[in-house]
């Protein structure tokens, strides 16, 4: 008889507990390290990769596209490559034979290696990341867990993710503490003025700045860094939520400062959906209430706040999968590609004297998102008339400052893809869609 890790890797071989994730299902890493090592051995700097055409559409057979749609909406939810979602089958098969032993014994300690792993590329230390289900968890975990008293002030911006306000605004009718947002500017492209926006903003009851690195609604990118130090300066932490800068563009949240940071690695880690990062700096994690009960003995544990009951490991083994699909990219070459398809529609558009633009081409202002408005025209009467007559996927963004459409292309998006976007967007406005 086959024993548990024998079964698992159809070799009668001794696994080790550290390797035994990769080894279980040596067909998944086949596959995975043939894009790795096709990934990997391209040649060019970054700026030349970005305008091979050959080298993305290779990229895009990784992925599983339903080629009948345009899909110009991964700001919500990014599909995952073939090997993520076919480790994830095998896991949950797996797991599904004998759960109490196979998922709880022999796959879940396999997590640790996927926050060593996490922690590595991102610069900070293990003990300092939990494995939670997106950001919007990750969030109200620091947002919640953060003790507070009646009249204490909440410092944010009124661009930040619309359920992340919710979470204050429960606080504010259950507890009586109060959310301050200040108002940026649309486009923003002065760094220091986001600062001073916030510095002035800080009162006597001021006890936590929250705050975006990348805005969902415009792909805006803000100066978390020179937030975190004004922020100390002041005794206060910083609160960020890194839902579309993760893995999106190139840095490491140890350059960040900051003293919470959450994720969600759906996004543009492409990991399997329902997956999250939390960062917790150590010194803070104690002080820190999880969302559900620990065990009291794990109240400087990162781990506390994965304690949430029964739940799909299968899911959390598959963030190996596209982090080692991410690593064969490199960083600096998905950044560098998602800015040249960004620049490549924006610049067809933007002759239009009917387009507004609500995002920044500065360097360092956006990346990969962009947002823009049609004058005159109702954009959610427009964005029912690309899907329905040539199957673009796009988000209409309603702000009380702005309306938009965030226009979200990945690395599987092909310029042909977007020369049809641009093509109906303008044939929508001579036919007077919305107006």
């Amino acid at each position: 008889m086959l024993n548990r890790r024998q079964f698992i890797a159809g070799l009668s071989l001794p696994i080790g507990a550290a390797a035994l994730s990769q080894v279980a299902f040596p067909q998944d890493i086949g596959r995975a390290m043939s894009v790795v090592k096709q990934l990997s051995s391209a040649q060019g700097t970054p700026a030349e990769l970005a305008r091979d055409e050959d080298f993305w559409f290779d990229i895009r057979d990784a992925f599983t596209p339903d080629n009948s749609l345009i899909n110009l909406q991964s700001g919500g939810v990014s599909p995952s490559p073939k090997v993520v979602q076919e480790a994830v089958k095998r896991y949950l098969d797996y797991s599904n034979t004998t759960p109490t032993y196979t998922m709880w014994e022999v796959l879940e300690p396999q997590e640790e290696n996927i926050r060593q792993r996490l922690a590595r590329e991102w610069g900070v230390d293990a003990e300092e990341v939990a494995i939670v289900r997106g950001t919007s968890e990750g969030m109200q975990i620091c947002q919640n867990g953060i003790d507070l008293e009646r009249g204490d002030e909440v410092l944010t911006t009124n661009q930040d993710y619309v359920r992340m306000i919710w979470t204050y605004q429960q606080r504010e009718k259950r507890e009586g503490v109060v959310l301050k947002q200040i108002s940026i500017p649309t486009p923003s492209e002065d760094p220091a003025e986001i600062v001073r926006l916030f510095e002035e903003a800080i009162t006597p009851r001021t006890k936590i700045i929250h705050m975006c690195h990348m805005i969902n609604l415009s792909g805006q990118i803000l100066p978390v860094r020179e937030v975190a130090d004004m922020a100390h300066s002041h005794g206060l932490p910083l609160v960020v939520d890194g839902a579309h800068s993760f893995a999106h563009i190139d840095f490491k949240i140890s350059d960040l400062g900051c003293d919470y940071f959450a994720t969600s690695l759906h996004k543009w880690l492409f990991a399997p959906h329902g997956t999250g990062l939390l960062y917790v700096r150590r010194d803070r994690i104690k002080d820190l209430w999880a969302l559900t009960a620990p065990p009291l003995e794990m109240n400087s544990d990162i781990r506390k706040f994965e304690e949430i009951g029964t739940r799909p490991v299968a899911l959390a083994l598959g963030i190996g999968e596209a982090l080692t699909f991410h690593q064969g990219l490199g960083a600096k070459r998905k950044e560098a590609r998602l800015l040249y398809l960004r620049d490549y529609w924006m610049d067809q558009l933007k002759e239009n004297d009917r387009v507004k633009w609500n995002t920044s081409q500065k360097p360092g202002m956006a990346c990969g998102i962009a947002n823009f408005d049609i004058r005159g025209t109702d954009i959610k009467a427009m964005n029912q008339w690309l899907f329905d007559s040539f199957g673009i996927v796009t988000h209409v963004t309603e702000h009380p400052e702005y309306t938009g459409f965030r226009v979200t292309p990945n690395v599987f998006t092909t310029l042909n893809e977007l020369d049809r976007f641009c093509d109906a967007v303008e044939e929508g406005m001579r036919q007077g869609i919305g107006a």
